[in-house]
């Protein structure tokens, strides 16, 4: 089963400061848990996501594209990235998500891929 993992950003919970130490740690520790997914063969795809000020909204209205920039009006948690596993449970899942960084200064919402029937 594939789950997605949603990388976001808490208000309040500073991240480490780009350059410092702390932040040179992260990117190790994510290099780790990264290359050992991929390694334990439960690892699909994973990459960081953008600002959101280079985000964009589409809305379907009465037939028309309606494009807003950002993904909210009033954004108080960011999503930074994903990791999309292919585990045989929760568990497992919430096992590989816990060795992901961003469960240090943010949440990690792990969710089942849904499956429909026919489609691959």
């Amino acid at each position: 089963m594939r789950y997605l993992c949603l990388l976001v950003g808490e208000p309040g919970i500073a991240a480490p400061e780009p350059g410092s130490a702390e932040f040179l740690r992260m990117l190790d520790d994510y290099g780790t848990a990264t290359t050992a997914m991929a390694e334990s063969g439960v690892l699909v795809d994973s990459a960081p996501l953008d600002l959101p000020s280079n985000a964009r909204s589409l809305r379907m209205r009465d037939g028309r594209p309606v494009v807003t920039d950002g993904p909210f009006i009033e954004i108080k948690e960011v999503v930074g990235g994903y990791y999309v596993l292919d585990c045989t449970d929760m568990d497992e899942a919430l096992r590989w998500a816990a060795t992901i960084p961003a469960a240090r200064y943010g949440v990690i919402e792990v969710r089942p891929v849904m499956v429909i029937a026919g489609q691959d």
